[in-house]
């Protein structure tokens, strides 16, 4: 008898970590039911299934709860052996693709952030940071593209550094207009906006975010509340 899975996220809709765990179902072609948390009023259920961090996402499979987005990625890839893999099969190339997640989580994810979150001198120093980590990552993906002048993208194939980038660039025009910063620059990062391009012609990632006016108008009310925030502490 072939299992029954009852698959739930709990998420934000517009929120990066929670794309990224979206758009590795829709890839792996899992039904799941998306469960909006408002932050500041958890629900039972999200603090009952994340009781260390009371975070945003979990994924709940047969009521059984996994958190952390770059975690929750890998579970969906090693229960749902169906093509495509996110991770490759050679033990090298999987660590090298760990290796680059954790840098643009890490490194870039967290700057990017800052730059939302923070204002004056933090704010710039965290563009100046932005920028050279982009730098860094442009390089990288020469490795991961060789020899291309622009990445070839297989939207029936899409990996785990697919998701990484997606759920951090795809919206950087909306990130754009409401910072009114430089987020991807196609003159200095070729490679990554061509693959970030080419990504976002795909139907998969085109349903996945909500309007552009209302991505904007949600970043800023994001921007507004952490500076708030800020000031009060």
């Amino acid at each position: 008898m072939e299992e029954v899975n009852i698959v739930k996220l709990h998420g934000i809709g517009a929120n990066p970590h929670s794309k990224r765990v979206e758009l590795a179902l829709r890839i792996k072609g899992i039904p799941y039911e998306f469960i909006e948390e408002d932050l500041s009023n958890k629900s039972q259920l999200l603090l009952k299934s994340n009781p260390v961090y009371k975070k945003i996402p979990v994924l709940v499979h047969n009521e059984k709860p996994v958190v952390d987005s770059l975690i929750i990625l890998e579970y969906i890839d090693e229960t749902w052996k169906n093509a495509p893999q996110l991770l490759p099969d050679d033990p090298l190339e999987r660590a090298k693709v760990r290796f680059r997640t954790s840098f643009i989580q890490q490194q870039l994810f967290e700057a990017m952030t800052r730059v939302v979150t923070c204002d004056g001198e933090i704010q710039a120093k965290a563009i100046d940071e932005v920028q050279g980590k982009m730098k860094v990552l442009e390089e990288g993906m020469k490795e991961v593209f060789p020899g291309s002048g622009s990445p070839s993208i297989d939207g029936d194939n899409l990996g785990l550094l697919d998701i990484m980038i997606c759920s951090t660039f795809s919206p950087y025009k909306a990130y754009e207009e409401a910072l009114g910063v430089k987020i991807l620059d196609p003159e200095r990062n070729p490679l990554v906006f061509c693959w970030v391009k080419a990504l976002n012609e795909l139907p998969l990632v085109k349903e996945l975010y909500p309007p552009h006016d209302k991505l904007v108008a949600l970043l800023k009310v994001v921007r507004e509340n952490a500076l708030k925030v800020s000031s009060s502490t």
